[in-house]
């Protein structure tokens, strides 16, 4: 970790030690009424919940648990294939009130924080785009995290994640069991498929979260994963 990006360190007692290196990045907001009350959590024992690093809305970067150590934030989770997230990802929350508590935008201080933190980590741990998660992408069934304002192109556009793709068709699957399983091949936990649509809706084509399958998240996931396939969707 490079020290200029972080303003603060406060010591969580929050963690473990990893089990698997660090092949990903989970973003999350902090869901609390303050950056206090989070950060207050993150260090509570018995909450036993903490992230490696929280970026308050007017920038200032946290330094909680060390990259080298599991921290305690993405909770039963799944992502391609890998059961226990905590241990092969970085974890990094945004203070924001989330859907309880008044969900908002992310702030551009905030944002210009969290950009080349992000690129320091990928760089770092060499982790691939498509490894750039968010937290409703690895537990559709249990939360919504960043959300639907959460500004995934630009990331995308920076070469931090994937590229939210145009659907050049809509595309109708057979059955909801078809899309499911085409979803999971992505890399998704299909358990609650409802939940599993609404989570790729919410990441990849947020103006409609509704949990409905239609033709143009067909069309997204199409090609995605024939992005995958060709190689470039790394």
């Amino acid at each position: 970790m490079n020290r200029w990006l972080v303003n603060r360190k406060v010591d969580s007692p929050n963690w473990n030690e990893r089990k698997l290196p660090v092949s990903m990045v989970v973003l999350h907001y902090t869901g609390m009424k303050s950056a206090d009350e989070a950060l207050a959590r993150m260090c509570d024992p018995a909450a036993e919940v903490s992230a490696h690093y929280m970026i308050d809305e007017d920038g200032t970067v946290v330094s909680l648990v060390p990259e080298d150590k599991r921290a305690w934030h993405a909770g039963r989770a799944y992502w391609r294939g890998i059961t226990d997230v905590n241990s092969a990802s970085v974890g990094i929350e945004l203070v924001n009130p989330g859907h309880e508590w008044g969900y908002r935008p992310f702030p551009e201080p905030q944002m210009d924080a969290l950009l080349p933190l992000l690129a320091d980590i990928v760089d770092r741990h060499d982790v691939p785009r498509a490894n750039v998660v968010g937290h409703s992408d690895v537990a559709p069934a249990r939360k919504q995290d960043p959300g639907e304002y959460f500004d995934w192109p630009r990331l995308g556009q920076l070469g931090l994640a994937l590229e939210i793709p145009r659907a050049k068709m809509n595309l109708f699957y057979d059955n909801p069991g078809a899309f499911y399983l085409a979803l999971e091949r992505f890399g998704y936990d299909i358990t609650d498929g409802r939940a599993a649509v609404a989570a790729f809706q919410r990441r990849w084509r947020p103006e409609i979260v509704d949990g409905e399958l239609d033709g143009e998240i067909g069309g997204i996931l199409f090609e995605l994963l024939l992005e995958r396939d060709i190689g470039r969707a790394r």
